[in-house]
């Protein structure tokens, strides 16, 4: 049975140099002398903005394993932040200032492009959609749907390009350069997708400016927490047939959610997750790094994780 003692969900470390730590949904950063970032991946599960009450066994590593390797494999395309991973749950970049919007790409009619263009609308982010269409169908070409970043608690939302740049949020010079970069991982990401039997359905990017300037990618990347992927056997079949989508991402998670009655409104409570659907959790977000990553998952030791992390970094920082 899932054991909650064998999760992280929050950390609380002190270590040297330390200036401020801050807590995302899932992620805590750690700002060690104003120059480099702890990142630890934690437990939590975010759904509909909420973070769930408990932590899904191994998530942690997964989502660093998937991230870390990602950017090593994009890195010739993109510079991105990562300069070390000294524990399975960690990752070390370079102090950067983030853009304040989330660059998200759709190369198919999913989600919550599908749920917008269901109710009627045929503009998102500004950018229109064709007619015709319907959920899970391909674009004609990848979407850019940008997004601001919310603050914890709050809804991310959805922006176009002309209130970006009106607003001030990034400017002009820089956010050609976003855009160029978001197409360039989504094009690299559906490469190694397709290699793997995948469709990469649509994602998110964040990008920083590093202290000299130069723009990185940050944060995640194709994990199953910012990504949707389909499997590719049998997807055009399950289209003709006006079937589901065979999907690899959190969305199972949000499905449950909403056939528990909840979808993060003002008065709907958090279903109870028993320890035994949460083990059912772990073990799709294990299926999802073998397939995302074609390799299979090693489980670190978790029998005291905390203890686990605080040496490794320490470790590391004492180099």
């Amino acid at each position: 049975m899932a054991n909650q003692n064998h999760t992280i969900t929050q950390s609380n470390f002190n270590f040297p140099k330390q200036k401020s730590v801050y807590k995302g949904k899932v992620r805590e950063v750690y700002n060690i002398n104003d120059e480099e970032l702890v990142m630890i991946a934690t437990d939590r599960l975010s759904a509909f903005d909420v973070v769930m009450p408990k932590g899904i066994p191994y998530k942690g590593q997964i989502l660093n394993q998937i991230a870390t390797s990602m950017m090593k494999a994009t890195e010739d395309l993109v510079p991105n932040w990562l300069t070390a991973t000294p524990d399975p749950n960690v990752a070390v970049g370079h102090l950067c200032e983030p853009f304040k919007v989330e660059m998200v790409i759709r190369g198919y009619m999913s989600g919550h492009a599908a749920r917008e263009y269901k109710a009627g609308r045929r503009v998102l982010c500004g950018v229109a959609m064709p007619e015709g269409m319907k959920e899970n169908d391909k674009f004609p070409e990848p979407i850019i749907t940008p997004a601001t970043k919310a603050e914890m608690g709050d809804h991310d939302e959805d922006i176009s390009r002309e209130d970006i740049l009106k607003r001030g949020i990034v400017s002009e010079e820089d956010y050609i350069i976003l855009e160029d970069y978001t197409r360039k991982l989504f094009q690299r990401g559906t490469e190694i997708a397709a290699s793997r039997g995948l469709i990469l359905v649509d994602t998110k990017y964040e990008f920083g400016k590093t202290k000299d300037g130069k723009i990185v990618l940050i944060d995640e990347i194709h994990t199953p927490d910012s990504s949707r992927y389909f499997y590719a056997d049998g997807y055009q079949e399950r289209q003709n047939n006006n079937e589901p989508q065979k999907q690899l991402s959190k969305e199972f998670v949000r499905q449950w959610l909403i056939s528990n009655n909840f979808q993060g409104l003002e008065g709907q409570t958090v279903p109870e997750m028993s320890d035994a659907y949460i083990e059912t959790v772990s073990e799709r977000y294990i299926e999802l790094y073998e397939n995302i990553m074609g390799e299979s998952f090693v489980k670190a030791d978790v029998s005291d994780i905390q203890n686990r992390i605080e040496k490794n970094v320490l470790a590391y920082l004492d180099k």
